[in-house]
């Protein structure tokens, strides 16, 4: 640790800067009362452009983002790059879809999708499963930011070989932040995104401009990166793609576009946005970040082209390959700015983490709590208890990383992804058609969730030895074909949810069975800011009354 002192003290100082903010954001642009879920869990849905911008990319490109994306890329090439052309489809996604949802939201005074679903489709059952998968999807994705945390603190020597020494520092980290989300709720992460993503954005500039001239130039970091995947056992590794992983990064690319705007967190987001325009100029505004993860992406092949080797990892035998960008500003810049590059990557984990455990606590409070457990529930109470539960999402989050394999969580995430897809039926297209029949949107949900989880079950992972839920590339020589390619289970899982969504709409439909009644109208889709109803809805959420299967 003595040799990274002056590393520590950075990342210490920036780390504490961010936590004072934290704290202060409680009172920052003035809540008209925290004790109210749309202050603390939206706040106050007023946030503008600047801000959004912000607060949306910070939530979308987590500290996992800039640890493992080089990571995959320093590993297998070509194959990492999925996350460019998927983090490029999804704006488009969010401009059609999640505009319709912060309308309707707005009108009607939904906090989550599950709110929404429970109105269009007169359905606390439907609702109650898009609650659950959505807390289920978002808890190993807080997990993972802790990944992202500790492969910089084990750069630094702050990690030690006992379980408490190793995760002490962690434990920390987590508990100041869920201090002052407790108290700020998301007005603290929207602030601290601004520190956040200028850190980032000058880390990662600096980078691909100071590494080319120390390595020898790009020409010369591609040659190294061709050099050791020529001499990889793995057919798949290069740094172009071959016949075999083409359909796995095309459906993984698109799948996992289709994922993240499904993730409570990314609606949280967007859902706190003041108006429609708001949100149009960030959807066009967003890809910024695009451009920035192409640069991220190129310090996997800069790691190989300097020599990195990754830490050992927690299992014996095994590296752990999230240790590679912090090693590679370890070992080429100034202590100074190493430590400022380790602060981004540690703040980086804090918004994003912030922001998906107020969204996961939204969902329990009004989609499980409100719902099932107190129907009279105030504000104040609503308030309390989604504060309640972020503390507890955060304990579980720990949780994860503390008594698994840092390596198993990163499974699990991809699990995740696989899980929210299943939703996309009920929320993504419930926005433009209520054709689907509830009882046929719960069928779907099963069937897909069912056959993503056997899928996902017959995945081995050849780096740890475990033999099942090893990744998401499903081979299709399972389902018969004679070829060794593969492709993501979450693109085929919610292919068979909305076949058999379709089937059973079909039969319900010529049993005669109720649909219930849609609470929304046609023009709840296209309010937007001075709609007189909006502040009615804020405090009387109508839509969400009523009965259902």
């Amino acid at each position: 640790m003595s040799d990274h002192i002056t590393e520590i003290v950075v990342f210490t100082l920036l780390f504490l800067l961010v936590s004072a903010m934290g704290f202060v954001a409680a009172k920052w642009r003035a809540p008209k009362d925290m004790a109210h879920l749309d202050e603390w869990g939206l706040g106050g849905r007023s946030f503008g452009g600047w801000i959004t911008w912000f607060l949306v990319g910070g939530d979308l490109y987590t500290a996992y983002t800039f640890v493992a994306v080089p990571a995959l890329i320093f590993g297998a090439g070509a194959a990492g790059f999925f996350a460019v052309p998927y983090t490029i489809v999804i704006y488009p996604l969010f401009f059609l879809i999640l505009i319709r949802l912060w309308s309707v939201s707005h009108r009607h005074g939904f906090v989550t999708p599950a709110d929404f679903v429970r109105s269009r489709f007169d359905s606390p059952t439907l609702a109650l499963l898009v609650a659950i998968t959505g807390i289920v999807a978002t808890m190993p994705y807080i997990a993972l930011q802790l990944v992202g945390i500790e492969a910089v603190l084990k750069t630094m020597g702050m990690t030690g070989d006992s379980l408490l020494a190793r995760h002490a520092p962690i434990i920390v980290a987590f508990a100041i932040l869920a201090a002052y989300t407790y108290q700020s709720g998301l007005r603290a992460p929207a602030l601290i995104a601004f520190v956040k993503d200028t850190l980032i954005y000058i880390v990662i500039l600096v980078a691909v401009i100071y590494l080319p001239y120390k390595l020898g130039g790009w020409g010369g970091i591609f040659d190294s990166a061709q050099a050791k995947f020529d001499a990889s056992p793995n057919p798949n590794d290069g740094i172009t793609l071959n016949a075999n992983n083409q359909l796995q990064y095309i459906t993984l690319a698109l799948g996992s576009a289709l994922a993240l705007f499904l993730y409570p967190h990314s609606i949280t987001g967007v859902l706190a946005s003041k108006n429609r325009n708001v949100i149009k100029r960030n959807m066009s505004a967003l890809p910024a970040y695009s451009f920035l993860l192409g640069l991220l992406a190129l310090l996997g092949y800069a790691a190989i082209a300097a020599g990195v080797k990754p830490l050992p990892g927690a299992t014996e035998g095994t590296v752990d390959s999230n240790t590679v960008v912090p090693l590679l500003f370890d070992q080429q810049f100034p202590a100074w700015f190493a430590g400022i590059a380790f602060a981004a990557i540690g703040i980086g984990a804090l918004v994003p983490a912030a922001i998906m455990s107020i969204a996961a606590a939204n969902l329990f409070t009004r989609n499980i709590y409100k719902e099932y457990l107190r129907k009279d529930a105030t504000h104040a109470q609503e308030a309390n208890v989604a504060k309640i539960v972020s503390l507890v999402v955060k304990v579980g989050a720990v949780a994860f990383i503390i008594f698994l394999d840092p390596q198993f969580s990163i499974d699990l995430q991809l699990i995740g992804g696989v899980i929210i897809l299943q939703t996309a039926p009920a929320v993504a297209l419930g926005l433009y058609t209520r054709w689907l029949h509830r009882g046929g949107l719960i069928a779907g949900w099963a069937a897909g969730m069912g056959l993503g989880m056997w899928m996902l079950y017959q995945i081995p992972n050849a780096a740890t030895g475990r033999k099942h839920f090893g990744g998401s590339a499903f081979p299709l020589s399972e389902f018969g074909f004679d070829t060794k390619r593969t492709i993501y289970v979450g693109f085929i899982a919610v292919l068979v949810n909305l076949l058999v969504a379709v089937i059973v709409t079909l039969i319900l439909r010529a049993a005669k069975t109720p649909e219930g009644a849609d609470g929304t109208t046609p023009d709840d889709y296209f309010a937007d800011e001075g709609d007189p109803r909006l502040e009615k809805g804020r405090t009387t959420p109508d839509a969400l009354t009523g009965s259902g299967s």
